[in-house]
């Protein structure tokens, strides 16, 4: 079974500064084995923020469409100038919000970005897609973030796109059958912690639609 450290927060009022360390020790004294522990936000080193695209130039003359981008990192890259970025994919148009990985981060699988000249134009950065961040397995095109997204140019991207997440993937044995819910845990968590529960499942059913 697996769930994350801020999953089991909706349910459990666990201390702010609880180490992973002491989270794994207390499932382990409630009698729940943890297989292993995964810190997603070290899957990513270096400057990984939220861009906003401000212009496209379509390059021309390659064996595949290549396209020159400017891109609002916000103060992130140090100027305040627009990041310019070579990219291959055609998922995405000015004014959408995208991921970036600046020049000195790493992605998953070790691989390190810098500047470099390509295609007749330098590119500081990448532009990442959701394989590339370790997400996921689409590899169609760039992550776009959705409209409703609060994030700004600038932003870590990590909390937006779930990459500052600790998660536990834990052995629930026969005896153990309530923890096979968040519910489950997260009572057992406040027991032994000291600290409220709370059941989002018991939040109030709205209404019934009013008929006009």
């Amino acid at each position: 079974m697996r769930v994350s450290v801020s999953w089991l927060r909706e349910y459990v009022d666990l201390p702010a500064d609880l180490s992973t360390g002491d989270l794994t020790q207390a499932l382990v004294d409630l009698g729940i084995e943890v297989d292993s522990v995964t810190d997603l936000r070290e899957n990513v080193t270096g400057a990984l923020v939220v861009g906003e695209v401000l212009e496209i130039e379509e390059l021309t003359g390659f064996k595949k469409p290549i396209r020159f981008v400017r891109v609002d990192v916000g103060a992130a890259n140090g100027t305040g100038a627009p990041q310019e970025i070579v990219c291959g994919a055609r998922n995405f148009a000015p004014g959408d919000r995208v991921v970036v990985i600046l020049p000195g981060g790493v992605l998953p699988g070790g691989f390190a970005i810098g500047s470099r000249k390509t295609y007749g134009r330098v590119s500081n950065g990448m532009i990442c897609s959701v394989r590339e961040l370790g997400i996921g397995d689409d590899h169609d095109g760039i992550l776009v973030l959705p409209e409703e997204s609060p994030a700004k140019p600038g932003d870590d991207a990590r909390p937006v796109v779930g990459l500052d997440e600790v998660v536990l993937e834990l052995e629930i044995t026969p005896d153990r059958g309530y923890a096979l819910s968040l519910r489950g845990l997260a009572r057992e968590l406040s027991h032994a912690f000291g600290v409220p529960f709370r059941d989002p499942g018991l939040a109030p059913a709205p209404g019934g639609t009013p008929r006009p």
